[in-house]
């Protein structure tokens, strides 16, 4: 990592260190200190998003139709949610799920039925193939998440669990 030559980074430096240290001499009369938090967790998006996303496409899956297929998994037998609950689960547009509801239907994961209560109302479920897909991939995803989170014990994730959910809380819609 290059150096910044007007002051002293620790031997564990990264690049967010530098960015901080560059605009404190820079800027003097700014505080760059949230660039400390925040620089990490958009570096930390990115890296994260690109080995997330190996896993669904592994399965031929983007990382929303993968968020559809788990919202379905995740809400129990019968394996089957409105459009409107969908899109409340996965925080998507009626047209997202429409969209993806197209393509996991193509594919033979997911199906349409009226609701027996509403005839206009469409009821999506998981197929049998897709209930098989999705089982996979989720034990794929939960594998692949162990391995990124094993730089820090398990006290440590709590934590960080612990300040992100905090920090969510102040921030609206997430």
């Amino acid at each position: 990592m290059p150096q910044d030559t007007n002051s002293v980074l620790p031997p564990d430096a990264d690049a967010v260190d530098l960015i901080v240290s560059q605009w404190r001499r820079e800027r003097p009369d700014l505080d760059p200190g949230p660039m400390q938090v925040v620089g990490r967790i958009s570096r930390l998006h990115w890296a994260l998003d690109e080995r997330l996303t190996k896993v669904f496409e592994s399965f031929d899956l983007g990382r929303g139709e993968f968020d559809m297929l788990a919202s379905l998994r995740r809400s129990g037998p019968p394996f089957e949610l409105t459009a409107g609950e969908l899109s409340g689960s996965m925080m998507v547009t009626s047209g997202a799920v429409t969209k993806r509801v197209d393509r996991l239907e193509r594919a033979g994961l997911v199906a349409r039925r009226a609701a027996d209560s509403d005839a206009r109302g469409r009821l999506i479920r998981l197929t049998d193939r897709g209930l098989e897909v999705v089982d996979a991939a989720v034990e794929r995803h939960v594998r692949n998440e162990h391995r990124l989170l094993a730089g820090l014990t398990p006290a440590e994730r709590d934590t960080l669990a612990a300040l992100l959910r905090k920090l969510a809380r102040t921030l609206p819609g997430v």
